[in-house]
């Protein structure tokens, strides 16, 4: 199943394009890196990719629905959302939990299994610990791992990760690949990342899509990595 398809899409800033003659099908179930250099649109193309800005030109379709009918599910964690101040006063837990409401609606009563979802999602991230400090007080890769975790409260099919791993050490930057890659080969789901730790996340990625500018302009290439046997994709 194709989640978003992009045909023939120009985006730019004030009068210069970023983005030229971009044509693209993310299918479901499917771990997706995004990588270029500084500058290179990435997270512009996520933004095209979600619907959530509109092509100069050319034409983005995304699919709203599952293959049962049922509407799908999208978490997005943009770049730099972690960027919380000293003094920010909620607390992990609490922050956790507003994930939550958009499948509880306004007035839904946050109940034992919505408590289940908040203590898994940090566990995944390995936060529980964490869950009654203030978010203000953590260190910036402490951070970016809560905002993960409100993303997985969510139970979102596909989730959205703008440079996920910012401030992270490389054994968790590891960990939260794998545990990434575990949920598309097991539970189905998409993963579409930024990053840029290329080397580090290849190997658990099934398709590549590199932005880069050249003397014509902006290129995209997208490569196909599922034919590397697992751990083993360069």
């Amino acid at each position: 199943m194709i989640l978003s398809s992009m045909r023939e899409v120009v985006f730019g800033y004030g009068n210069e394009p970023v983005i030229e003659n971009l044509s693209l099908d993310i299918h479901a179930g499917q771990f997706v890196g995004v990588a270029g250099t500084n500058g290179a649109a990435k997270s512009t193309l996520l933004k095209l990719m979600l619907g959530l800005i509109k092509p100069w030109s050319g034409s983005v379709r995304i699919n709203r629905f599952m293959e049962d009918g049922s509407k799908m599910a999208v978490a997005y964690v943009p770049q730099h959302v972690s960027s919380f101040n000293a003094g920010f006063p909620s607390k992990v837990s609490e922050l956790v939990r507003s994930g939550c409401y958009s499948r509880l609606g306004l007035f839904g009563r946050f109940k034992n299994e919505q408590r289940q979802i908040v203590e898994r999602s940090l566990k995944q991230v390995g936060m529980w610990e964490f869950r009654d400090r203030k978010v203000g007080e953590l260190s910036g890769g402490q951070k970016q791992r809560v905002c993960i975790a409100r993303a997985l409260a969510q139970e979102p099919q596909v989730l959205v990760l703008d440079e996920p791993t910012t401030g992270m050490d490389a054994a968790s930057r590891i960990e939260l690949y794998e545990f990434l890659r575990a949920g598309v080969t097991q539970q189905g789901h998409t993963v579409i990342m930024v990053t840029h730790g290329l080397e580090e996340a290849a190997p658990y990625l099934d398709m590549l899509i590199q932005l880069e500018r050249k003397e014509e302009g902006w290129t995209c290439s997208a490569t196909n990595l599922c034919s590397a046997p697992f751990g083993q994709g360069g």
